[in-house]
């Protein structure tokens, strides 16, 4: 098992404890809040708590809160282990800082310092986004700075132009191959910050660049699988937008950031950051990022099993996309580039297959073709998107019982992730794997089985 997979492998492996290391420090606690001694002999108490999802008793977990310094709210407010994660937060200055530019920058260097391989040793621990999105409404915005050599008011376009670059090669090549380059630019703009002398305005272009080089560093590590580390950059990201005062770039990592908390048990976040973010589109003035936020919401609330609400936000979705047609894309921030209407309608049949309606995802997969060709959409240029979407036509087909058209999705997924780095994709395609597991007895799951083998 992999030290991320329970908390409490996390932090004996992040505390270098043995078994009956913690129960020693374990009994001490449990003696305090009076419950007597355990038996630190017992040192396969710990394993089965860890591998075979046997929970503590109600003392125990007690002085397991009070070891690591967590609530005893906490216990009660969600089940174990999920609880103890909120011992594991490796950045608690990314929750408690003040929402300054000082502060903002202090964070930026530490997240953009980040050494070696994406670590996994991370948990999704914040217990509501309120909190998050107050500090940044309420947050402080970048001045001019007098030390250091002075740079002008284009350096900061340079920045963008370099993570423009970076977007495109993460959409061909995958968020593997793309973190560390993006981890890069982030030191580069934060040292920047840090070392230079500029004027406001040129303040806040910094800024505005930092945050979205930390939401490519947060992408990235969400789509390798490093959920924790994911959640610190975007932390850092929303501070920076803040410090820009930045509605487009905080926008943009809100909705990004909602993906990884509808998709990992937290639908309810998740549409807070997305109506965080839609509250903003009168200031932004682009419908197609309005397209593009309505469609996370309608994410959310579908994950979070609500018909009603999702259809309306679907249909939001559908409308302002309609008023982005009749503009030009260049009036629209350059983030937005990959929003579309087939976009659109992938997401509203994700929708339909997490509300157990695998026949409307089929249309709305159908009607993706024709919208690509009425847009002149490159799928080559989106290979690991194509990917997704053809391995969850596929699923959509397995749960309405067409096999044959499940293998021919799944075919082309495979054709199309080829060499693009990317856990989620991977996951998928394993996942699709396990579902046609069932039919392996039908030739042609057989067939494309034994080549993905």
């Amino acid at each position: 098992m992999e030290i991320d997979e329970h908390p409490l492998a996390y932090l004996l492996h992040h505390h270098g404890w043995t078994a009956p290391q913690y129960l020693a420090r374990l009994s001490a606690a449990h003696q305090q809040l009076g419950h007597g001694r355990l038996d630190v002999n017992q040192r396969k108490r710990v394993s089965r708590w860890i591998r075979e999802d046997v929970t503590p008793e109600a003392s125990v977990q007690h002085a397991m809160a009070h070891l690591h310094g967590i609530a005893p709210r906490e216990i009660t407010a969600r089940p174990w282990p999920a609880w103890l994660k909120l011992a594991c937060v490796r950045e608690q200055r990314l929750l408690d800082a003040e929402w300054t530019a000082s502060a903002t920058l202090d964070l930026l260097d530490r997240v953009a310092s980040t050494g070696g391989p994406m670590d996994r040793r991370g948990f999704l621990v914040i217990t509501g986004i309120t909190p998050v999105l107050t500090g940044a409404a309420t947050a402080e915005v970048a001045q001019a700075r007098a030390q250091g050599s002075r740079i002008g008011k284009a350096t900061p376009k340079l920045f963008e132009d370099a993570l423009a670059v970076l977007r495109r090669q993460d959409d061909q090549l995958g968020s593997g191959q793309v973190h560390a380059s993006a981890r890069a630019q982030l030191r580069l703009i934060t040292t920047t910050l840090k070392t230079t002398s500029y004027t406001e305005d040129t303040g806040r272009g910094l800024y505005a660049a930092a945050a979205e080089a930390a939401r490519v560093c947060a992408w990235t590590a969400y789509d390798s699988g490093y959920l924790g580390l994911a959640e610190d950059y975007y932390m850092a990201a929303l501070r920076a937008a803040a410090s820009a005062d930045e509605d487009a770039v905080a926008a943009n990592t809100l909705a990004f950031w909602a993906i990884l908390r509808y998709s990992n048990g937290d639908p309810n976040g998740a549409a807070d950051l997305a109506s965080d973010a839609l509250g903003r589109t009168r200031r932004i003035g682009s419908p197609r990022m309005e397209a593009m936020l309505h469609a996370r919401l309608s994410r959310a609330h579908a994950r979070a099993g609500q018909e009603r609400a999702s259809a309306r936000a679907q249909g939001a979705a559908f409308d302002a996309y309609d008023r982005a047609r009749e503009r030009s894309a260049d009036e629209d921030p350059p983030c937005v580039y990959w929003v579309d209407l087939g976009e659109l309608h992938s997401w509203a049949a994700s929708n339909a297959m997490n509300l157990g309606q695998p026949r409307q995802a089929l249309a709305h997969y159908d009607s993706i073709p024709a919208a690509h060709r009425a847009e002149g959409y490159d799928d080559q240029a989106y290979p690991r998107a194509s990917a997704l979407r053809l391995t969850r036509t596929a699923e959509a087909h397995v749960a309405v019982g067409d096999l044959d058209g499940a293998v021919d999705s799944a075919h082309q997924a495979v054709d199309h992730l080829g060499g693009v780095t990317s856990a989620r994709g991977t996951s998928t395609l394993s996942d699709l794997r396990t579902k046609l597991t069932a039919h392996r007895t039908v030739p042609v799951v057989r067939e494309f089985l034994g080549r993905t083998a």
